[in-house]
């Protein structure tokens, strides 16, 4: 699927999701997070369709946006949650996820977080190291529960993408080796109050190819078959998320989610147990656009520089990853093109967008989209320079609604007091 159309109507207005987006700006101002509900659900429709006849829960990334209103989407889609934190799960249970439809990962659970996820019901833990697994049967036993838990097995496949986002290959933070993970199942007995049966596996975000998951699902295939041989039978196989979009035309090549589909099925072939797939980016990004006002236009001793009102504290991506994204002014397309290094007003040379990006002229007061970042735009953003957060709209058939306003400066300090109340430890 293409990132969220942006269309011209006949009056020459444009619009995304039947909504004209200047007169959007005109109420709610900029930078705005513009998320499209009819692309998340033909997206969540794609991964439907794609995976029917499975045995299989959906289980939505939160981290790539936990905003509530996308997440009761997901909610109502009948999707389930893959959480790697408390404020996730509550999130997730405040949007009408059934805690039997979570999945709790991450490598730093602490002993309260399994502990209110144990209180809500949640569906499993998957676990990453032996300290984790103890700590579960410590907390499991003292609230008198018994937690189903995955451990994760790190493959040691890469999956081609950035190395900040790469998370299956040894040298990686995730997972355990398949020889402890073998163990942990032979030890089972020592820990009555953890289920273990199940695996997951998960080498990353935004992968463009579909040979890293063909040998991941493979080597976790491979180890539920040792596993049975040797009676510990395995209930659930969880293969992750890590299906890339298209940031860049004519430069990214996403893999088919149908050919990601048969990918799964061949390597499950006589598993019959339930699969879980961890989807966030590949649901998400492409629903969402940042609508941001240019600034002014400062031209250098080398360089001509397009200032936003926008900043790296709104979507960190570029200067995080030195990730691309499509940027197009929502009006004057026609113009002559120049080139621009197009920047926020935050004071770090990283607050940079795009170097030498050509696009059609612009002008102080033009309003611009930067595309695809309905995933990790909003979600990693911070309150840097004393910038508060920007709002988030959603739109559906020529409707909007905020799902967030924008942060006031009180809000941002609400937290915050002056050092007159001191106190000895």
């Amino acid at each position: 699927m293409a990132a969220v159309p942006l269309t011209d109507d006949a009056d020459e207005r444009a619009c995304i999701d039947g909504v004209d987006l200047a007169a959007l700006v005109r109420r709610l101002g900029t930078p705005l997070h513009v998320y499209s509900a009819s692309a998340l659900r033909r997206r969540v429709a794609d991964l439907r369709d794609a995976l029917a006849g499975l045995e299989v829960l959906v289980c939505y990334a939160v981290k790539a946006n936990p905003n509530v209103a996308v997440l009761e989407l997901m909610a109502n889609e009948g999707l389930g949650a893959d959480i790697v934190s408390a404020g996730e799960l509550r999130r997730s249970l405040r949007a009408g996820i059934a805690p039997e439809r979570i999945v709790f990962s991450g490598v730093g659970k602490t002993a309260d977080e399994i502990a209110e996820a144990l209180a809500a019901g949640i569906a499993r833990f998957n676990l990453e190291s032996r300290d984790e697994l103890e700590l579960l049967q410590r907390v499991a036993c003292e609230h008198a529960q018994v937690a189903r838990a995955s451990v994760r097995v790190n493959p040691d496949v890469d999956a081609g993408t950035h190395a900040k986002i790469a998370t299956g290959k040894a040298e990686n933070k995730f997972g355990v080796e398949p020889a402890e993970a073998w163990q942990w199942f032979a030890d089972r007995a020592q820990r009555p109050n953890v289920l273990l049966d199940g695996l997951h596996v998960h080498i990353g975000s935004q992968v463009l190819e579909l040979a890293p998951f063909r040998r991941a699902f493979a080597r976790v295939a491979a180890f539920e078959r040792e596993l049975a041989r040797a009676g510990h039978a395995v209930a659930c196989i969880d293969v992750g998320g890590g299906l890339g979009v298209r940031y860049r035309a004519g430069h990214d090549a996403p893999v088919d989610v149908d050919d990601y589909s048969r990918a799964l099925r061949e390597a499950m072939r006589g598993f019959h147990g339930r699969l879980v797939v961890e989807p966030g980016r590949w649901l998400v990004a492409e629903a969402g656009v940042l609508l941001t006002r240019v600034i002014r236009v400062k031209h250098g001793a080398e360089r001509r520089f397009l200032v936003l009102d926008a900043a790296m504290n709104d979507l960190q991506r570029p200067s995080l990853y030195d990730a691309w994204h499509a940027i197009e002014p929502l009006y004057g397309r026609e113009r002559e093109c120049v080139t621009y290094d197009v920047v926020g007003p935050v004071c770090e040379t990283g607050d940079t967008f795009a170097r030498g990006r050509e696009l059609p002229r612009c002008e102080a007061g033009d309003l611009l989209m930067i595309e695809t970042t309905g995933a990790y735009g909003a979600s990693m953003a911070s309150t840097y320079n004393s910038r508060p957060l920007a709002a988030e709209v959603m739109l559906e058939r020529g409707r909007y609604a905020v799902v967030r306003r924008r942060q006031s400066f009180d809000e941002m300090l609400a937290g915050e007091r002056p050092a007159g109340d001191w106190q000895v430890a």
